[in-house]
């Protein structure tokens, strides 16, 4: 049992840092009405958290080079607990938001450390499992969310969503200090910071913009200004990773397509499979007047299904080449929304959406284990820990921009039917059908990404899912 104990504390951060960027969904009612927030101050309250996530995960797996993985995953921990105590207490939106993306500092420092932790700690057969484990955790953590979330804001309030990491925390700093290997492994290079500050102007700029546009109109001054600044930040930063000496990403590895196909479909994976359900808890609160609890249950068929399906199906997913779990995953993520869009109207009740949840979370469960790894492997062997950290980094700014795409959607569209006198029932259930259906598209595009562009490696057979081999088997 010693053993294991490091997987422990791997897997209990992993678990708080991507349940984190979904609880909140459920609780979003409870905090509108104790912090008089408006609708665009709570998508920040989720994209504040996954864009710092997103913006900071290629920094962090590049301070763990250089100082050291359980250094940065031992500092992350505590950054994350003390941001989680500060979004607890906070008094109004904008201090919960601060607190949010703070929480996103320390789950990137997490994060980026987690699958090197493994590999360094593991070896042989124990790896295989031990990376099981870990995908399990990781294609469970964000479905289960909701379902913590509407547990502890109807038992103790919204404010427990972020108070029940601060053990969780603690007890996985305890462990790490005593089971993670203490040898260090330190690099020479320098950080990518003009990298980094134009990557995340851009990604920021775009969120901004797309909430913006969303709430205002597309024509609104600032929504654009904030279009034309995520331009020439997007510019700005191939130009510099282009001149960088150390860049956050090299652009060699863009332009190979099989790593492209796995960025591109990493995003639309996070995107089609997560983003939708801030709307769908709100529906099930607001419109069918189901308490957190019951909302948080509503949502449990992706959960289960995608915890079974990671703990099942990965240990063998080694059989076939990368893109098969993947595309395949991305592709039944897509007739999961499809289905959504089909069955839920103004009638429809919360059983409408059960079906297609848990379809969706078949497609989580085929998806995330192999994920990390076919990135990794579809570089050279010395830019594994760059093409790891820019994978994670499409998932959550496919989440972030996800949200903030389908939260312009979901509006337009209850405008629109409010204006012609529809009720809420009808507006919520015109938004959600038309999110659904761009859900859809995205998983089925992520899937003709990844099939069209992800090759397996000629006489060689597919790699397994826990370990990185000399040659990619993905081009």
């Amino acid at each position: 049992m010693r053993k294991w104990l490091p997987l422990v504390t791997i897997c209990l951060g992993a678990f708080i840092l991507l349940v984190d960027v979904t609880i909140v969904n459920v609780a979003l009612p409870s905090m509108a009405s104790d912090l008089d927030a408006p609708f665009s101050a709570l998508q920040w309250v989720i994209d504040g958290y996954a864009l710092a996530l997103a913006a900071l995960l290629m920094v962090a797996g590049s301070l763990g080079d250089l100082f050291g993985h359980r250094r940065l995953y031992v500092a992350g921990l505590v950054v994350f607990a003390a941001a989680s105590l500060g979004a607890a207490l906070s008094p109004n939106a904008a201090v919960l938001i601060t607190a949010r993306a703070v929480q996103g500092v320390g789950g990137a420092a997490m994060f980026a450390t987690s699958a090197a932790l493994v590999a360094a700690t593991y070896q042989g057969r124990d790896r295989g499992v031990a990376f099981g484990v870990w995908g399990a955790v990781n294609g469970a953590a964000a479905a289960a969310g909701p379902i913590l979330g509407g547990l502890l804001t109807q038992g103790l309030g919204w404010q427990a969503i972020f108070l029940v990491n601060l053990p969780i925390a603690a007890v996985a700093v305890v462990i790490a200090l005593r089971a993670l290997p203490a040898a260090a492994r330190r690099g020479t290079g320098r950080l990518d910071l003009p990298g980094a500050a134009t990557f995340t102007l851009a990604a920021a700029a775009l969120t901004y913009a797309l909430i913006r546009g969303g709430d205002a109109g597309w024509t609104d001054a600032l929504a654009l200004t904030a279009f034309a600044v995520t331009a020439v930040a997007a510019v700005a930063f191939m130009l510099v990773e282009a001149r960088s000496d150390h860049p956050v990403i090299e652009p060699a590895l863009l332009r190979r397509p099989g790593f492209s196909g796995l960025l591109g479909g990493a995003l639309l994976y996070q995107a089609a499979a997560f983003s939708g359900l801030v709307y769908f808890s709100l529906w099930l609160q607001n419109v069918l007047g189901l308490s957190p609890i019951r909302g948080g249950l509503a949502l449990m068929p992706m959960a289960g299904t995608a915890f079974v399906v990671a703990a099942v199906a990965g240990r063998h997913m080694h059989r076939f080449p990368p893109r098969v779990p993947i595309g395949g995953g991305l592709f039944v993520i897509g007739l999961g929304c499809g289905l959504l869009a089909l069955t839920v109207d103004a009638s429809s009740g919360q059983s409408a959406i059960f079906a297609g949840l848990a379809v969706i979370g078949v497609g989580v469960g085929l998806t995330t284990p192999v994920l990390v790894s076919a990135a990794v492997d579809a570089v050279p062997p010395h830019r594994a820990g760059m093409a790891g950290g820019a994978v994670n980094t499409a998932r959550q700014l496919g989440m972030t921009l996800g949200i903030a795409l389908f939260g312009a959607v979901f509006t337009s569209r209850l405008r629109t039917v409010a204006g012609h006198g529809g009720s809420p029932h009808a507006a919520y259930a015109s938004g959600l059908d038309r999110i659904s259906l761009y859900a859809a598209a995205a998983g089925l595009a992520g899937a003709i990404a990844v099939f069209a562009l992800v090759r397996p490696s000629r006489g060689a057979d597919p790699l397994p899912v826990d370990a990185p081999a000399a040659e990619p088997a993905a081009r």
